[in-house]
């Protein structure tokens, strides 16, 4: 059957202040949403660091980042299912596939918290590090890497991202420039998706094998592996390796636009996976297409608004939506 319609939930790096900050107070079911996962975190600084022009954490501090992430994603998509577009497939990069196996059934939201929490306390016990997108295929990178920095993420054809440690991070960044590559940092301060993360993930399956997990009911495509879940999504050692493990976005998009998804949308801050999307040869030839809920950088409130009203509409444009 094919996926019809999907939504890509985005990961670390997609964050920036006051991220759909301006739906808050114009739209219930998402300021509903939101309420509900930030209560399920019981930290009164993050909404005060989220509605704030003057934060207290840096957005790009995982103890920041990675909760008000989640929680824009999970608000995002349920503002999308109140319209009644019902995905037939999700795809989610890094922290966005715990949001999508929310959706999904696999994980209980309150479950999902609890897993976050447990990501950002073990990710504070990490070797100060970062993340660096690179223009360029990995065998072109590959060269370069030393120490612990590896390829986190493969992108696209010609999209990676890099993470490790400093500075051997930033000796690799300097050498990619000095070769010509163009490269700029991923808004992170930790080394997800290389080994650096290894000693302060372990037990980390230990703490997933206590929530209870069912097998997805709409089918979720790994990010990971590039191919539908399945039965998959319920072993604890997938979820807990996820902040260690490398991210192939890639082929994970290339499969479910190749199992026939007609229409992709980003149900997050900004359009990094939108633009990823937009490259893909299905779209590219008219057989998809990229539907984007925020604009591709902060613009303020009513730009939120704007945005979310066009992408209704365009959503609402389909004679059928499944």
């Amino acid at each position: 059957m094919s996926p019809g319609t999907a939504f890509l939930l985005p990961g670390q790096g997609a964050q920036h202040e006051r991220m759909a900050a301006g739906l808050y107070p114009a739209e219930p079911v998402f300021a509903a949403a939101m309420d509900e996962v930030l209560e399920l975190f019981a930290e009164p600084c993050l909404r005060h660091d989220w509605l704030t022009a003057v934060p207290r954490t840096p957005i790009d501090d995982v103890a920041r980042a990675q909760p008000l992430l989640f929680a824009v994603d999970y608000a995002l998509a349920r503002l999308v299912l109140s319209w009644g577009v019902r995905p037939g497939a999700l795809l989610g990069h890094s922290l966005g596939e715990l949001v999508g196996a929310v959706l999904a059934g696999v994980f209980r939201l309150p479950d999902a918290v609890r897993l976050v929490r447990d990501r950002v306390r073990r990710a504070r016990d990490a070797p100060a590090g970062g993340m660096l997108a690179v223009a360029a295929a990995p065998e072109r990178v590959h060269p370069f890497l030393i120490g612990d920095v590896v390829v986190g993420a493969y992108n696209a054809p010609r999209q990676v991202v890099l993470a490790g440690p400093q500075p051997a991070l930033g000796e690799v960044a300097a050498a990619l420039r000095a070769a010509g590559l163009r490269c700029h940092p991923v808004p992170s301060r930790t080394p997800f998706h290389s080994p650096a993360l290894a000693a302060a993930n372990a037990g980390a399956e230990e703490m997933v094998a206590g929530l209870p997990v069912a097998p997805p009911r709409v089918p979720l495509y790994s990010g990971y592996t590039g191919e539908p879940l399945g039965t998959a999504a319920t072993d604890p050692a997938y979820w807990a390796g996820h902040p260690v493990e490398p991210v192939r976005f890639w082929p994970a998009l290339d499969r479910l636009l190749g199992d026939g998804a007609r229409v992709v949308v980003e149900t997050g801050p900004g359009q990094t996976l939108a633009q990823i999307a937009r490259r893909h040869p299905a779209v590219r030839a008219g057989r998809a297409r990229v539907v984007s809920l925020l604009p591709a950088r902060p613009a303020g409130a009513e730009a939120d608004r704007r945005a979310v009203a066009a992408a209704r509409t365009a959503l609402g444009q389909r004679s059928a939506i499944t």
